[in-house]
């Protein structure tokens, strides 16, 4: 039975490795999926996952108002897709996260999403918040803070490498600009920032 999935966690806890396996692992037996990566997600190349461990695969790129049920649901047509998976799925808008639950509903195929939970000021992105409404399955996925703890909380760094505790919610960028901690290490951080 085909199912929504949502893969969340801080950033570092290997996300994009898990959904490139995946896909691997379903091409392993013969089996067609589709791939897709936000646009605005140009840190390598636009159209390509990338995981930090150097595995990589091209995707079709999805916009804050990219269709996903037909154009998946015509690829599904010509030839049986096995799983969507959707990298960067933050990103995702709410009607979108409506339209993949479509997908499994009404196509029978599973959508496995992966993306971050929270931005660094800890709010709930969109696509994260609608994943976590209504997503048949959660699986956090875990990384580390420097104090060996599990990291749950992301925060961003400014090109000097300061805690920044404002800005806009979206800015792309890899390890030079995000750190993932602990609660009570990202707390102190953001309360030292914030003076």
């Amino acid at each position: 039975m085909a199912q929504l999935y949502f893969y969340y966690s801080a950033m570092n806890a290997g996300k994009s490795t898990s959904l490139l396996q995946s896909a691997h692992n379903y091409r392993e037996q013969g089996m067609q999926v589709a791939l897709y990566t936000a646009a605005i997600d140009d840190r390598y190349a636009q159209g390509v996952i990338r995981s930090r461990i150097g595995l990589q695969e091209s995707a079709a790129l999805f916009e804050h108002d990219t269709p996903f049920f037909q154009p998946v649901s015509r690829l599904h047509q010509q030839s049986p897709v096995a799983c969507v998976l959707v990298d960067e799925a933050q990103f995702l808008s709410r009607h979108q996260v409506d339209e993949l639950a479509g997908i499994v509903d009404e196509l029978h195929i599973p959508v496995l999403c992966f993306g971050i939970r929270t931005d660094f000021q800890g709010e709930l992105f969109p696509g994260s918040s609608r994943l976590l409404a209504i997503a048949d399955k959660l699986l956090e996925l875990k990384t580390v803070c420097t104090c060996g703890r599990k990291a749950t909380m992301t925060i961003r760094l400014d090109e000097s490498g300061q805690v920044l505790a404002a800005g806009e919610q979206v800015q792309i960028g890899g390890n030079d600009r995000y750190v993932s901690k602990c609660r009570k290490h990202y707390r102190e951080l953001m309360r030292a920032a914030s003076r």
